[in-house]
């Protein structure tokens, strides 16, 4: 079998950038719920989906806002889409579908908990990770635990993270923590780019192990007297950036790897949900039903 664990604070966003907004009868928005309901309803209508899982940030803040000021926060977020966060976990579950809403941990460490924790499992072939977020690398198993991008049709393996980031997966973090990452609010060490970043880790693998001389540096990279007295500078900076970056796998998910088989969606449920928000003709792309 193969796990499939999907992103769906990313699904849902990406719906509402992608479909036309729209809203209930009494004025609330509803185009991002429709789509992502859309998109789910796709993903277990394909023949190899049988264990699925969604998950959502409840809120945005986490326990990495304690830790660094910078952190992304839910500032700047539409508000027509943030009133949908929550009733997007409502639609899921309508689905049949398991749903894990984070607020202390965020999306990414519940997926990262789930991949550790079913990898191994009896029976599971594969597990799928739903989401194109680079942080999801670091999860990559050869092609045990895969990342994939449902919006472009490509998946990564162990080889595709090395052919993308130039380092293995056990080395994401501590290239994020380098290059940084806007999207989550790291700024990263002055000096060092992708491919820098990259060159030093391939050698070096973790941050801690890059001496502070740079004629220690076993490779060659343009600038390295600066980039190591940058790194020098900051070395308290990059454990911190790279502690952000790092996702964590030991977020309480009570749910045993049979609880994520999909049966197919409470038809009741669904389709009051699907009343509600002006789609019921998704239901007719239902491929399952079950009684509550």
């Amino acid at each position: 079998m193969k796990v499939h664990l999907v992103d769906g604070t990313y699904e849902l966003f990406r719906a509402f950038y992608g479909v036309p907004p729209a809203q209930d009868d009494q004025g609330r928005p509803v185009g991002a719920l429709r789509g992502l309901i859309s998109t789910l309803v796709a993903l277990v209508r394909e023949p190899e989906v049988t264990h699925v899982a969604v998950a959502f940030d409840h809120v945005i803040e986490s326990f990495r806002n304690r830790l660094f000021a910078g952190y992304k926060t839910g500032d700047g977020i539409e508000p027509d889409l943030l009133a949908q966060f929550h009733p997007a976990e409502r639609a899921v579950a309508a689905l049949g579908i398991v749903v894990w809403p984070m607020v202390e941990f965020e999306t990414d460490d519940a997926l990262a908990t789930a991949a550790a924790r079913f990898r191994d499992a009896p029976g599971v072939e594969q597990v799928v990770i739903c989401s194109p977020d680079k942080d999801f690398a670091q999860c990559v198993v050869g092609r045990q635990v895969i990342c994939r991008d449902r919006r472009r049709g490509t998946d990564r393996d162990e080889a595709g993270v090395v052919a993308r980031f130039g380092v293995p997966p056990v080395s994401i973090p501590d290239w994020l923590a380098l290059v940084g990452d806007s999207a989550d609010g790291i700024p990263g060490i002055p000096g060092f780019g992708e491919k820098t970043a990259a060159a030093v880790l391939a050698r070096y693998l973790h941050i801690e192990a890059i001496p502070d001389d740079p004629a220690l540096w076993a490779v060659e990279v343009r600038g390295k007297q600066r980039l190591a007295a940058s790194l020098s500078e900051r070395r308290a900076d990059a454990a911190l950036y790279r502690q952000l970056a790092t996702l964590r796998t030991d977020v309480p998910l009570a749910e045993r790897l049979a609880d994520l088989e999909w049966r197919g969606a409470p038809r009741d449920q669904l389709e009051a949900l699907l009343a509600g928000i002006g789609a019921l003709e998704l239901c007719n792309r239902v491929p399952r039903w079950r009684a509550d």
